[in-house]
């Protein structure tokens, strides 16, 4: 194992979670003090040359968005041989885009819910969806509409009609990009963190509003993140198919696995997230909470499993 005595914690950036980034790394490197390493907050957005990370034994990477979940950065930390958290290049390139996630999970036979990919802008807007989009999800009323590349439930929308399809454009903070439409699975929410191949245990989200949006994220105080009571079965196949996910999109160290469950039982991965959010009401450390760790003790299990 690595000697690690200094570490830099990567955070900030300017990508549209640039708020939460700030947060988790703030977290981050209060509990890297704690555990008696010297840490140093680095925002990636003033950061004007990566060799400047060859002054550190170790590099937390608590950048949210396309800046630290894309793959570049782990690809040009790797061509200098820079140690850092988390997964490769290749399996952030693989999570960061829904499209090319659901691709793989599909090979792999793990269930994931349909999808359709379209382009996003005026035109679909103004003619409306296409009779053959509803068709590849019926019996299904709703579809959600996604960016193929975004985090933190930015421009998702429910999608019901061609007036819901035009509110959405009207919302949109970018139209300029690849989105999908996903069928809705009606049910329960759950999400499971993985550290060094072990699943914590199960979190349920309960929220009031349609979805798990972004305000039901990080501004609803109504949010519900509870410990989920599965049975054995149940708790059996949740574990199976986050794992079976890490390992089919080639993740390494951490991740968390966001997933339905339908109300016949059946599980469906909705996506992988190599840079989980690490505020202290995340669910990383919440999950971690269940097993008796604190928050200082589940980042050192992340720096363990990175290196």
């Amino acid at each position: 194992m690595e000697v690690i005595r200094k570490i830099g914690v990567l955070y900030g950036g300017s990508s549209s979670e640039r708020e939460i980034s700030l947060l988790s790394g703030e977290g981050v490197h209060d509990a890297i003090c704690e555990l008696g390493y010297e840490s140093h907050l680095i925002d990636f957005k003033e950061l004007k040359d990566l060799k400047e990370l060859k002054d550190y034994d170790f590099i937390f990477i608590a950048l949210h968005g396309f800046e630290g979940e894309g793959g570049k950065l782990q690809k040009d930390l790797d061509d200098l041989n820079i140690l850092y958290s988390g997964s490769k290049s290749e399996a952030c390139r693989k999570t960061w885009n829904k499209k090319l996630t659901k691709e793989i999970l599909k090979i792999n036979k793990i269930n994931t819910p349909k999808w359709h990919e379209v382009i996003f802008n005026k035109t679909v807007a103004q003619n409306g969806l296409q009779i053959s989009c509803f068709d590849k999800f019926r019996p299904f009323k709703y579809l959600f509409l996604k960016p193929e590349e975004d985090g933190s439930s930015v421009d998702i929308f429910k999608i019901s009609n061609n007036k819901s399809l035009e509110e959405a454009y009207l919302k949109c903070t970018n139209h300029d990009r690849d989105f999908l439409f996903e069928e809705y699975v009606e049910g329960k929410e759950y999400t499971v963190t993985i550290i060094d191949k072990e699943c914590f245990p199960p979190i349920e989200i309960i929220t009031k509003n349609e979805f798990y949006d972004y305000e039901a994220k990080y501004i609803s105080d109504e949010t519900l993140h509870i410990e989920a009571e599965l049975s054995s079965n149940d708790l059996s196949d949740i574990k199976s198919l986050s794992l079976n996910a890490f390992e089919a999109l080639d993740c390494h160290g951490w991740a968390r696995v966001d997933l339905l469950q339908d109300k016949n039982g059946k599980f469906y991965v909705i996506e992988l997230n190599t840079v989980p959010g690490m505020t202290s009401h995340s669910n990383v450390p919440k999950s971690g909470s269940f097993l008796g760790l604190n928050y200082k003790e589940v980042v050192q299990k992340i720096i363990n499993a990175s290196i």
